[in-house]
């Protein structure tokens, strides 16, 4: 499926599925419709976070179900999860600044969810991180 054939709809569709453990391209697909200048540059930033910060709650929420059944704590992970979990615990939300990274972000959300870090304050340093990313992805192809 051609995602940037559908527009600003496509755009959402793809900056969802590209913030979950599923491969995306988002940042393609902006930058087609940033080029295309059928749309304006603060609406497809705005839909592109929008979407890509729903994707990066379902990763969230997905650790916050996890934690449920197996508790931080309770439970041993291999050597790259821990270092996810640890990050987040030592900075907290603020960490989830960084969700937009490619393959440390989906780890830092889950973190954040299994931690049980505050849903507000997770909401906001992810949506932040995914704002400026996709304004300097929009500008770069402006």
């Amino acid at each position: 499926m051609q995602f940037e054939s559908l527009g600003p709809l496509g755009l959402f569709v793809s900056a969802f599925i590209s913030s979950t453990i599923a491969p995306g391209g988002s940042e393609a697909v902006l930058a087609y419709l940033v080029n295309s200048q059928q749309h304006s540059v603060s609406q497809l930033v705005t839909i592109a976070s929008i979407g890509n910060t729903l994707g990066a709650l379902t990763t969230w929420w997905l650790g916050r179900w996890t934690a449920n059944r197996y508790p931080a704590a309770e439970t041993n992970l291999a050597k790259q999860h821990q270092k996810s979990l640890n990050t987040v615990r030592r900075w907290g939300s603020w960490a989830l600044l960084f969700s937009w990274l490619p393959l440390v972000g989906d780890g830092l959300c889950f973190a954040g969810g299994w931690l049980r870090l505050s849903m507000l304050s997770s909401l906001l340093a992810i949506f932040l991180g995914k704002v400026l990313r996709y304004i300097a992805v929009a500008y770069a192809f402006v």
